[in-house]
């Protein structure tokens, strides 16, 4: 009798337990959602870096014996509104560098200026004229979209890094927040012991559902031999009525 007891009350519990919406079911479905973005979204970045890495390391052993190597590829972040609104402050550029009789007018470029106002900086503008100097080599006027004059100086090929192909929008500002002491631990830290305490939680699970499975088909082995043991006494009782008789 009170093993029938404990029986029926175990199967009552599995019953509720499973009746109950789970919120930690509802809650992984979004977190597997989440995670599978977040994962296709560096698969892809990691492509795309490791192509203009090969690209990069190609170009460089190509025209290293050169000995006037520049990158093929650059990247920078904007920090002056001499461009809006066609690249805001905080957004990144990535260039190309190409030869410059491929450059014409409305190009923008990336170089180093020697203006007074900008030199020895990296200056992202955009080229409004093309002359040829003395010696036939090409000078490039410059202006800043949101400035109103243009450059003072003009700018010569070997100041030039390289034509803007490339714009995205507000790097800038995730760059910042992830070179932060709060901004890696909410972005790298966070996130890393978020997804350890998540598998922890699963092998708990894993391992507490292996658990009432091992206890389940044991009450069911016991109910089976009890059943058997059951059949065997009657057997032989029924025997033993049938002798006397």
């Amino acid at each position: 009798m009170g093993e029938k007891v404990r029986d029926d009350i175990y199967d009552s519990r599995m019953m509720k337990k499973k009746s109950q919406p789970s919120f930690f079911r509802i809650f992984r479905k979004i977190y597997n959602f989440i995670a599978k973005v977040v994962l296709y979204s560096v698969i892809l970045i990691m492509l795309f870096i490791g192509v203009l890495f090969t690209t990069y390391t190609i170009d460089y052993v190509k025209n290293i014996s050169s000995g006037n190597y520049k990158p093929l590829y650059g990247a920078y972040v904007i920090i002056s509104p001499s461009m809006v609104p066609t690249i805001n402050v905080q957004d990144a550029v990535v260039i190309k560098n190409v030869p410059p009789e491929k450059l014409k007018k409305g190009d923008i470029i990336t170089f180093i200026s020697t203006d007074t106002r900008y030199a020895g900086l990296t200056v992202t503008h955009r080229i409004i004229d093309i002359e040829k100097s003395q010696d036939g080599k090409l000078l490039f006027r410059t202006k800043g979209d949101n400035n109103n004059a243009p450059d003072d100086a003009l700018v010569t090929e070997n100041n030039i890094d390289g034509r803007v192909f490339l714009k995205i929008p507000k790097i800038g500002y995730v760059q910042y927040f992830l070179s932060q002491s709060y901004g890696w631990l909410i972005c790298i830290v966070l996130p890393c012991l978020w997804v350890i305490a998540v598998e922890i939680v699963r092998i708990i699970k894993t391992l507490r559902n292996s658990l009432v499975r091992k206890t389940e088909s044991r009450r069911e082995n016991f109910k089976t031999k009890k059943a058997r043991n059951a059949s065997k006494i009657e057997v032989i009782t029924m025997d033993q009525e049938s002798e006397e008789d």
